[in-house]
């Protein structure tokens, strides 16, 4: 789903940035997530302050069993509910991330969360860590394609139980994540508990995933050459399985075009006031001892 989004100009839950890779998530003007990029660019070491709240109002039973009543969970016009749910409630919400732009709320159309690395984040969510970016020498728990913004719940708690069995019964909504490019990673907006539960019950979570979308005389500028080519290709096709071919190669281009609309842009982030020195004590005051080695 695109939509369009008037205001306000600053969301209460945002990015915000300082000198030398120093990088803050800010919720109602409290830190919730630190952050520091690596000086190599393979990754970045992150402190989460335990302050983060979701800007969604907790899903009942009743409204997942009553989306799955009138679509097929899955299908295209199930995850469309959803995401018109979920793209209302954060236009709702005072403490969300959107600001004014245009936004993609969609599952993930460039296959970005590896099927290997799900397991990871029940074995290995530290409040503190590091996410690694290429891999080179790294631990291998530290790649991982999702960064949870508070710690997951035990996976015998009460409401990730009750998240459990909505999964078994094939009805648990998505969850509902954040692409942030200076984290080159999405953050999960909502839906920790059902992560865990999905996780729990050895599945995948069924993700949309939040963006800042491309300008879209941009898009037509970059695509006009693939339509181009498409056409005279197509206009080239002879013969009894021509047909066949033409349908073939209009599908692809549809994957391609759907993927490429939805290539995030940049998400914005606002200077930290202070600069360096401020941030430098903002991370002493909510997360004192962390101290990450970016200087490799």
């Amino acid at each position: 789903m695109r939509m369009r989004v008037e205001g306000p100009a600053k969301p209460g839950l945002r990015m915000e940035s300082a000198d030398g890779r120093r990088l803050v998530l800010v919720q109602g003007g409290v830190p919730v997530l630190f952050a520091r990029q690596r000086v190599t660019w393979y990754g970045l070491h992150y402190a989460r302050t335990g302050r983060y709240v979701s800007p969604l109002e907790p899903l009942r039973a009743e409204l997942a069993r009553t989306v799955a009543e009138f679509a097929e969970p899955g299908s295209d016009e199930w995850t469309e509910r959803w995401a018109a749910y979920g793209g209302a409630a954060l236009r709702a919400a005072d403490d969300g991330p959107l600001h004014e732009g245009e936004w993609h709320l969609a599952p993930d159309a460039r296959h970005w969360f590896a099927d290997c690395n799900w397991p990871k984040l029940l074995a290995h969510d530290p409040n503190r860590g590091h996410l690694t970016w290429f891999g080179y020498g790294d631990p291998e728990e530290d790649a991982r394609d999702l960064l949870p913004l508070r710690a997951l719940s035990h996976p015998e708690a009460p409401r990730v139980k009750a998240y459990r069995r909505q999964y078994r019964e094939g009805i648990l909504p998505p969850v509902f994540a954040w692409w942030i490019s200076g984290l080159n990673s999405p953050v999960v907006l909502d839906g920790h508990d059902r992560l865990t539960a999905t996780l729990a019950e050895g599945g995948r979570p069924r993700v949309l995933l939040l963006s800042r979308a491309m300008d879209a005389a941009w898009l037509a500028r970059w695509t006009e050459g693939r339509m181009l080519e498409h056409e005279k290709r197509v206009a080239a096709l002879e013969g009894p399985l021509a047909k066949a071919r033409t349908a073939h190669q209009n599908r692809s281009l549809a994957v391609w075009l759907q993927r490429f609309d939805r290539t995030p842009d940049l998400t914005r982030a606002w200077p930290f006031p202070g600069g360096p020195a401020a941030w430098d004590a903002a991370v002493a005051a909510h997360v004192p001892g962390w101290a990450p080695d970016a200087d490799r």
